[in-house]
């Protein structure tokens, strides 16, 4: 921010966005399929999926560059698309900033001019442009490198820059598309930090679609799982792994076991290998298809004969601090858990758990 408090950058407060019974289609299946979200002014709600499950065309139809097949979508008090009327508002006057996942910056311009570039096309005077570049630059940590082209910058400084451009304008929202998929590990996971900061200082409101679901619960205050072109639970990153609405989320998230099967009277039958598993009385849920879940920080893993559910170790790596041993279960799962020691390959092993931590994911009737 800027020293004297008179940020030109963060001019605008962080808009609403209604998205309301959107759906997208090109004349086949739904890519989204009836919508809705409500995201408040100065939230991070982060779209999070794997391929296919339509979270970068939500995001498309929010920047304006597709339209809704059904529904509606506002910006503050701005309804900016609309099917039933055919209302669409262009992304330039949307009032939003994008950054993409390969950075988009001009490579025969500076770094100072990719960010000036957009607020010379607004018909910004040449002072407030050199004013919001310079301030834009200071806030990503690269005023010193204004002059340097951006083919000698690292993929991180790259967009570093990106993201100066898009805060620049002093949009009301800003929209992420998988921006650090690009870069390494170590790298992401320091970048999603400065950026989740930056972010709530200027108090823009963001949407931030990933796959990678580190980056969406450091980044988020809020995480809409998508599957099947819509959210099936939209919550805090705390929620959303204390307490998933389904099998889905919780494979999804890999926040465990998850094994599909038919629940009878007193076990379940999984469905991969008819292995079967001993229920207690008072285990709630009910009977037919469905998933046993239980949490990975509910699980241990277990001699043979004391194992609730028997499998043996395929290999274990060792993780600096322990072990971390993949086990092949007799159930048809595999997992990855914890370990003191180097369990050797193919010893038989199996995992315990705590039946009050478990749960049954009934399948819905109407899916089954």
């Amino acid at each position: 921010m800027a020293k004297d408090g008179k940020s030109a950058v963060a001019a605008v407060a962080g808009a609403r966005i209604l998205i309301e019974n959107v759906s997208k289609s090109f004349g086949g299946p739904a890519i989204l399929d009836n919508v809705g979200l409500d995201i408040a002014p100065g939230e991070v709600v982060a779209l999070l999926g794997s391929s296919g499950s339509g979270k970068t065309t939500l995001l498309r139809m929010i920047a304006g560059l597709a339209t809704p097949t059904a529904g509606r979508i506002a910006i503050a008090d701005t309804v900016v698309a609309d099917a039933g009327s055919g209302r669409f508002v262009p992304p330039e006057k949307r009032s939003i900033g994008m950054v993409f996942q390969d950075y988009a910056l001009w490579p025969h311009m500076t770094v100072a001019g990719n960010v000036s570039f957009p607020l010379e096309m607004q018909g910004v005077a040449a002072p407030e442009r050199a004013r919001r570049v310079a301030e834009a630059l200071e806030l990503v940590n690269l005023g010193a490198m204004a002059s340097r082209s951006p083919a000698t910058l690292s993929g991180g400084q790259q967009q570093r820059v990106a993201l100066a451009r898009a805060i620049a304008a002093s949009p009301s929202v800003i929209l992420f598309d998988e921006p650090l998929s690009n870069l390494d590990r170590e790298l992401r996971e320091q970048l999603v930090i400065d950026i989740a900061a930056l972010v709530r200082s200027l108090g823009l409101t963001a949407v931030y679609v990933t796959h990678d679901h580190s980056e969406a619960f450091a980044m988020a205050d809020r995480v809409a799982v998508m599957v099947g072109g819509r959210p099936v639970q939209v919550a805090s990153p705390e929620d959303l792994v204390s307490a998933p609405s389904s099998a889905d989320v919780a494979s999804f998230l890999k926040l465990g076991l998850v094994a599909a099967g038919k629940r009878e009277a007193d076990r379940v039958v999984f469905k991969e290998t008819n292995e079967t598993l001993r229920l207690p009385d008072d285990f709630a849920g009910r009977a037919g298809e469905g998933h046993l879940f239980v949490p990975r920080n509910a699980l241990s893993i277990a001699a043979p004969d004391a194992a609730r559910l028997p499998g043996r170790a395929v290999h274990s790596a060792f993780r600096g601090d322990g072990y971390q041993t993949r086990i092949q279960l007799a159930c048809g799962i595999d997992l990855d858990l914890a370990s003191d020691r180097r369990i050797g390959d193919g010893e038989p092993v199996g995992v315990d758990f705590a039946w009050e931590r478990a749960r049954w994911f009934a399948a819905d009737p109407i899916n089954a």
